[in-house]
């Protein structure tokens, strides 16, 4: 006869633990990985490409005049960056490389084992959304083809290159990528 009949008894989480002692290496038990929290990482992405796009849009309308001085060293003043971070490589064409690096960081971090840990799909969605934020000015604010624009960086710490939203989720985003990576168990 095919199937289970009747009298077969029917497998429950005490044999299932017991199965899984029995096919793991070395008597342990194996645990799955905990499912990728893909949702968190794209949520984290849209909020940050939303506050990007809306604070660049912010600053091309007012900074157009110049600089707004405000508190200590902080002051608003409209940059146009051509080249990879802190506009190093500018004039040089870098923007579509670091566009083409941007789109491989983002799959590879929402793909990545840390995205199964919140702190880590935290991590990947601000790394994730400040990429696309930049990837859509370099995308879309130029005069020189798709993806030849410039980002728009506008925050300037006098002390410091000049930044927008976007950079600051990537390097916060990196941060937490560091902390969620050493407390994320080994596998």
């Amino acid at each position: 006869m095919n199937g289970p009949t009747v009298d077969d008894p029917v497998p429950d989480a005490a044999d299932a633990s017991a199965d899984a002692h029995a096919h793991a290496p070395s008597g342990e038990a194996t645990v799955p990985d905990p499912p990728r929290q893909l949702r968190l990482v794209a949520a984290v992405g849209v909020v940050v490409v939303i506050l990007d796009q809306l604070t660049k849009t912010w600053a091309l309308r007012a900074l157009a005049d110049g600089p707004i001085e405000s508190i200590g060293s902080l002051q608003f003043q409209l940059l146009y960056n051509t080249g990879a971070a802190f506009s190093m490589g500018s004039g040089k064409g870098l923007g579509p490389w670091v566009s083409l690096l941007a789109i491989v960081v983002v799959v590879g971090l929402s793909l990545g084992y840390t995205s199964r840990f919140r702190l880590g799909a935290v991590a990947a969605g601000l790394i994730a959304g400040g990429a696309i934020g930049n990837l859509i000015d370099r995308a879309f604010r130029g005069d020189a083809g798709f993806l030849h624009g410039a980002v728009v960086d506008f925050i300037d710490l006098q002390w410091w290159p000049v930044f927008n939203v976007a950079d600051a989720s990537i390097v916060v985003g990196a941060g937490l990528l560091v902390l969620a990576s050493l407390r994320s168990p080994s596998r």
